[in-house]
Formats: C-alpha cells, sequence, structure tokens
C-alpha cells in the first residue's frame, strides 16, 4: 500500500467563518476523527496534499499526520474531500484514523489487464464497474484490482464472482454484478473469407 507523510496544523476557528478565513489563507480546512479519539479540526496546505496523493492509490494511501496536536502520528486515509466544481479546488477534507490491526471497506479502482478476444475481433471492452468494494487490512489495501481480459469474447460477461482478488483482500457483495462485459458483432464462420473472395472477384473482373 502506497504511504505518506502529511504535515498539518491544528486549528481552533471552526465553522463556516473559520472554514471562509483558512481559505483565505490558501489552506483547506479539516477534520481528523476515528474510534478512540476526539475529532480534531486541522488546516492542510492543499500541495502537500496533491504530494500525499499523487500516487495510483489516490484516496487509499495511508497517510502518517505530523503536527503539534493530539493527531500527531496518527495513520488516516481520506473518507471525503469536498471539490468545487468550477475552481477544482479542494475546499474541505475529512480523514480518518484507522488501527492497522482492524479491517477497513475502501473503494478501488477496476484496472482491466490485456487485451480481449473481442476486441480483437472488433468488439468493445466495456467495464460496467469501474470500482470496487474491498474488505481488508490497511496495509493490505491495493492500488487496484487487475482483471485478466485476454480470454474474453464477444458476449462474455465477467461478474463479481469471477474476480479473484489479492491475498489477504475481500471482495463483499449480495448481488453477482456484473463488472466487465465483451460487446459487438460476431462475425459468423466464414464470413471473413467470403469478403476476401469477393474482393479478389471485382479485382478479375476489372483486369
Amino acid at each position: 500500500m502506497a504511504q505518506a507523510e502529511l504535515n498539518v496544523t491544528a486549528r481552533t476557528r471552526t465553522g463556516k467563518g473559520g472554514a471562509r478565513a483558512v481559505r483565505r489563507e490558501k489552506l483547506v480546512p479539516a477534520v481528523v476523527y476515528g474510534k478512540g479519539m476526539e475529532p480534531c479540526a486541522i488546516t492542510v496546505d492543499p500541495r502537500a496534499l496533491d504530494k500525499a496523493l499523487d500516487d495510483e492509490a489516490g484516496w487509499n494511501t495511508l497517510i502518517t499526520l505530523k503536527g503539534d496536536g493530539p493527531f500527531d502520528g496518527k495513520q488516516v486515509i481520506v473518507k471525503d474531500m469536498q471539490i468545487d466544481p468550477l475552481r477544482r479546488e479542494v475546499l474541505h477534507v475529512d480523514f480518518q484514523a484507522i488501527d492497522l490491526s482492524a479491517k477497513v471497506s475502501v473503494m478501488v479502482p477496476v484496472h482491466p489487464v490485456g487485451k480481449s478476444e473481442g476486441e480483437k475481433l472488433g468488439g468493445n471492452l466495456e467495464v460496467i464497474r469501474h470500482e470496487l468494494e474491498v474488505l481488508c487490512l490497511p496495509t493490505d489495501i491495493p492500488s487496484a484490482i487487475e482483471v485478466d481480459v485476454a480470454a474474453l469474447n464477444i458476449g462474455d460477461v465477467l461478474h463479481v464472482a469471477d474476480i479473484q482478488p489479492p491475498a489477504g483482500v475481500e471482495i463483499p457483495y449480495d448481488v453477482n454484478f456484473t463488472v466487465i462485459t465483451c460487446t459487438g458483432h460476431k462475425p459468423e464462420a466464414g464470413e471473413g473469407a467470403e469478403g476476401e473472395e469477393g474482393a479478389e472477384g471485382a479485382e478479375s473482373s476489372e483486369g
């Protein structure tokens, strides 16, 4: 699992007014919470936050907080992040302190691996679920769930039950939903050969 350190500062001003004051200073208001601790209001430098999350793991990066306060040394993951839809600036971050010995539930991206047989025949590979929920220890959180699609032909479907997660990782589900499918027109037997013969015949008639 990706790991990073992040320097943060305790903040005393809370609420909307306090948050606006923090943003005027080009910082991001945030909160740290978790089992066995009181929520802590903090501020984060957005550039330092970007650097800490600048990995394929993204939000699932295990971050160690550094600073003067009860949050110092806490290991956290980003649980929620509010982003301005126009400016794409981070407005607020929720950090969840976690116990490395207890399993956590997080969302992990799905990455198809290889080129499917269906694509080679002109079909399209469609990823229906771009993220999957996984349950594992924080140190076992994968950056992605890699799915080998090489054997998929046109019309084939991969369900969540077909996916083999990495060691120590569980993919919980109640319904065996579709994750990846390959769509398109499956060539009829001899269709390619007939097309070639037609082309040769046209050339002969021209000659």
